[in-house]
């Protein structure tokens, strides 16, 4: 397998489309989930084979329906803290201090649960404002 060489990491290139039709890359997995609106075996492999343990714990998140829309922002319910996440970018360290922001496979799993939730409707909506919310918390 090739690898493409950065100053920080060693970053494996995106997979290749499959010949068979099967989805095998971030844009495949999405536009599979938004056509058929729910978690095939086939995409759930491809998450996982993309996005290792963050794709994991991003389907475990939406299907305990740990993602919340407010009017003001969506967010990510985690096992310690919840995190907001706006046009796919996520307010945690992960995200922060660990992820190329240019290699769509290197995304924290709170904004691919996101991504997963959106496109099978599975995003909890409140009618409030999460900034009310979270003076609660």
């Amino acid at each position: 397998m090739w690898r493409v060489v950065t100053r920080q990491s060693t970053v494996p290139p995106l997979p290749l489309p499959r010949e068979d039709g099967g989805v095998s890359t971030v844009e495949d997995w999405r536009e599979a989930l938004a056509e058929s609106e729910a978690l095939t075996p086939a995409v759930v492999k491809t998450i996982l084979a993309v996005h290792g343990d963050r794709g994991k714990r991003a389907i475990e998140a939406v299907t305990e329906h740990r993602v919340k829309a407010y009017r003001d922002f969506t967010v990510v319910v985690g096992h310690g803290d919840e995190y907001i996440v706006e046009g796919g970018e996520c307010t945690c360290a992960d995200s922060e201090y660990n992820l190329d922001p240019a290699d769509p496979t290197q995304r924290c799993w709170h904004a691919i649960a996101v991504d997963i939730a959106e496109r099978i409707g599975e995003v909890d909506h409140h009618d409030m404002w999460y900034a009310d919310v979270r003076e609660f918390l």
